[in-house]
């Protein structure tokens, strides 16, 4: 489970794609405080998993469960893989 700027984890919809043992993150998926669904940059239209864009570091997110309180109204995407590339190259 990837983590977000809030300190939540991601809930990822893909079950069947990982990357270095854990799945990806795809478009809409949520986090662990409840909302939050992460929202594609780089790699709409170039880089997708069961048919959604993929994630990248820094993605955005619409606020979660505990906004208003600081990183809660954008909990962005905080992780990504150390050697895997997608989009741009982040």
């Amino acid at each position: 489970m990837d983590a977000r700027d809030c300190f939540a984890g991601t809930v990822t919809q893909c079950t069947d794609v990982r990357v270095n043992s854990k799945f990806i993150s795809i478009q809409d998926d949520t986090n662990t405080h409840g909302g939050g669904r992460l929202i594609a940059t780089d790699t709409v239209g170039k880089v997708r998993v069961n048919n959604k864009p993929v994630i990248l570091i820094r993605d955005p997110a619409h606020p979660d469960g505990l906004c208003p309180g600081g990183a809660h109204c954008n909990p962005k995407a905080k992780e990504a893989s150390p050697n895997v590339r997608a989009g741009n190259g982040s």
